[in-house]
């Protein structure tokens, strides 16, 4: 295991902000039907943080996701910011994503490997496109903001 870090993350249009000490060689592929159905993907990366080393800056939404879990969100851009049990009062997973610098991250294990889509995890050898190289999107981009997006 590293040390923890205290990093930062958000959503996609700023209005929810958070701050947490985790550990970057501790985060996980979740692949179970919940987070699936959650977040519109076939899997979702997480990092687990304690509840107390959690800041939120502009409190989340928080959407009941079954009878045993609950997820924070932002109500005005719809980005997935975590999971949490209703009845775990110390620990939460935040997903990995929604940090502004998600690159430090290191998947350690899968989980909820019964609803895992093994031809979405090796995806070696498909053909890679950059965004700021399809022309249509960049011009949308300029002509809309003057520039590209982050």
């Amino acid at each position: 295991m590293t040390a923890k870090v205290r990093m930062s993350g958000g959503c996609a249009c700023g209005k929810v902000r958070f701050e947490a000490a985790v550990e970057p060689d501790d985060a996980y592929l979740c692949h179970c039907r919940m987070c699936q159905k959650a977040t519109g993907s076939v899997s979702i990366a997480m990092i687990n943080a304690m509840i107390d080393e959690v800041s939120w800056d502009g409190e989340p939404d928080w959407y009941d996701s079954s009878p045993i879990a609950r997820r924070p969100f932002c109500k005005r851009c719809g980005t997935s910011l975590g999971f949490m049990f209703k009845d775990d009062a110390d620990k939460m997973d935040l997903t990995v994503a929604a940090f502004d610098d998600p690159s430090p991250f290191k998947p350690k294990h899968h989980f909820g490997v019964e609803s895992l889509h093994r031809a979405w995890l090796n995806t070696e050898g498909l053909p890679e496109y950059r965004t700021d190289q399809y022309q249509k999107l960049v011009d949308k981009w300029v002509a809309t903001t003057g520039k590209l997006p982050d």
